[in-house]
Order: C-alpha cells, then structure tokens, then sequence
C-alpha cells in the first residue's frame, strides 16, 4: 500500500497544472464531455491513447480490451459504441491495436493462460482464415506484426457490420470507422488505410435490411 500515496500525489500535480493552463478546466468539464472521436484500443498499459493523440480530458471516449477487439455478443463494446455514436455523436471510430500485442502473441503461439483464452479465440479464428498469407511469412516477428495489422482490419470491419453503425449511416450521419496500429518502439501510429464511412463498402450480406 506504500506506493498508492504517490498516485495521490500525482493527482494534485495534476489538477495544479491542470488549473494554471485554464483556471476553469474543471469546472467546464463538470459540465458535459463532447468528444468527436471513440477510440477502441487494448488494455496494454502502454499504449495511454489521449497522450498518443495529444488530446485532453474531454475529447476522446475510450473503450478498452484485451487485443482491442471488437466482438458482436459483447455487449460492454456494444453499450460504448452505441452510446458513443447516438448520445455523444461522435464522428470518428478508431480501431487501434498495437505491435507487440501479448493478446495476439499468446493466440498466434497457442499459448494456453486460462479463461482469457476463450477472449483469444476470436483472434485464432482470424488465424485460420488468414492462415496462408501468415504461413508465408518465414519468421515470427513477421507473422506477429502482420496478425496485429490484419486483425484491427477485422475488427473495423466488426465495428462497421454493427446495427449501431449501419443506422447512423442509414440517417446520413457523418460517421468514419478507421483502422490504426501503435507502434511500441517508437510511438508512432501507422493509418493502415483501411477507413470506412458509408453502408456502400460493406459487403450486401453484412447490411442490415
């Protein structure tokens, strides 16, 4: 329990500095958040997603997994998404995963940790389909690097088959979904270019009648 006073600590830092940029940065955000963009990201304590972007308190909505993926029956990704898009009205939907992701290394290596490994199974099922093109690659940190860039692919593509999103677009909202990777090692993000903003790039058997 020592080391819990620093956080403390820290948080008055933060609110001292906080209040010498704007003396009513607090009591403006009290009031309403507006956010344009929901970042979906992973839950790697390394990858802190308003200070990668530069943004403050306030303008980015966060939801956050393991391997940031984004799965049609789990409904605390569903609630965020939905809330996100129709109460906060967001326009822009970032997928971003990460090089060196251990949610994708323990799925790609079959590594068995427990009940997580159930979470992982929809990253092998990615594997399967994917699996000549990974197969080709000769040496694991390829395979690894790519997996990580396929699967936030995948789950842009589940971000955008959601009945939330359809009906947005359907409404003629301005709503862009976006496929970005974090990398580790030099804290750059990569646009893998792979960004969606009408019913029109969905395939006719994902749309929604």
């Amino acid at each position: 329990m020592k080391e819990l006073p620093r956080l403390f600590k820290n948080n008055d830092l933060w609110v001292e500095q906080s209040l010498a940029k704007d003396p009513n940065f607090f009591n403006s955000l009290a009031k309403e958040q507006s956010p344009r963009y929901l970042w979906i990201g992973c839950s790697d304590s390394r990858v802190p997603a308003n200070e990668i972007v530069g943004l403050e308190a306030g303008e980015l909505f966060v939801h956050r997994n393991i391997a940031n993926l984004c799965i049609h029956t789990d409904f605390s990704f569903l609630s965020v998404l939905e809330f996100a898009v129709v109460k906060l009205k967001v326009e822009h939907v970032i997928v971003c995963g990460h090089y060196g992701c251990g949610g994708i290394l323990a799925a790609l290596e079959n590594e068995e940790l427990g009940l997580v490994d159930n979470w992982l199974r929809n990253i092998r099922d990615i594997i399967t389909t994917y699996a000549q093109e990974l197969k080709a690659l000769p040496l694991l940190k390829e395979r690894f690097r790519r997996l990580v860039e396929i699967s936030v692919f995948e789950q842009v593509k589940n971000v955008c088959h959601t009945s939330i999103v359809q009906k947005a677009w359907k409404s003629s909202k301005h709503l862009c979904v976006h496929a970005w990777v974090y990398d580790l090692s030099t804290g750059r993000l990569k646009d893998l270019n792979a960004s969606f903003s009408s019913l029109d790039q969905i395939e006719d058997h994902y749309r929604t009648a």
